[in-house]
């Protein structure tokens, strides 16, 4: 297939930094003096993906609505400290390659249900950013995944675009936005359907781009 633009989810798809991220919100539990939940790395595969708010629904169930949501901004803040001070390397095999190659023939977004501050952690870690035309995510537009993919679209007029990405939630916002789903199966869950499948992250090129 000839596509003129790849759209890029994050967690799942381009790296798996859950390891790291659960030692950010057990630093924020611990800053508040709580002595559980401890979050694991598997736990936050299960729920990476979903809009901030309903994360924060499922590791602080027992937390007021209001508390809850403050304490995942404290997670956030201290995942991103440990994101940017770890020196793991978090990227799935190929990933730098391929979005070095892809980003020479077609233009490459970000879409992502994630924090303000952390597509930018990832292009720092990753050294990436040159090869990233654009990104959003909820706190640059006010919207979820799906509207944000078709804001890319319509921003770039894409005709043809392909959204890749890892779980279901990804499927369905790539349908309502009117883009072509391609599911990364090597990734946090699955997907109940999809236009492409990917193993690996290089298959990309060889999917949409080499001839």
């Amino acid at each position: 297939m000839k596509t003129d633009g790849i759209i890029l989810d994050v967690d799942g798809t381009l790296w798996d930094a859950t390891p790291i991220a659960a030692e950010g919100y057990n630093d924020a539990i611990a800053a508040r003096g709580m002595a559980s939940p401890h979050v694991t790395a598997e736990q936050l595969r299960s729920l990476f993906g979903r809009p901030i708010p309903a994360i924060a629904d499922a590791v602080f169930p027992s937390l007021t609505p209001d508390n809850r949501y403050a304490l995942i901004e404290e997670c956030m803040k201290y995942q991103g400290k440990r994101l940017l001070e770890t020196r793991q390397d978090m990227l799935y095999s190929g990933v730098a390659d391929t979005i070095r190659a892809l980003a020479s023939q077609v233009p490459l977004f970000i879409v992502s249900n994630c924090q303000a501050g952390y597509i930018e952690i990832f292009l720092e870690k990753s050294g990436l950013t040159p090869f990233i035309r654009d990104h959003v995510c909820p706190a640059d537009t006010g919207l979820v995944k799906g509207p944000n993919i078709r804001l890319i679209m319509d921003r770039y007029q894409l005709k043809k675009p392909v959204y890749v990405g890892d779980i279901d939630a990804d499927r369905i916002a790539t349908e309502e936005a009117g883009a072509a789903f391609c599911y990364a199966s090597y990734g946090y869950g699955e997907a109940q359907r999809a236009d492409y499948v990917i193993d690996t992250f290089a298959d990309l090129y060889t999917l949409f781009l080499e001839r």
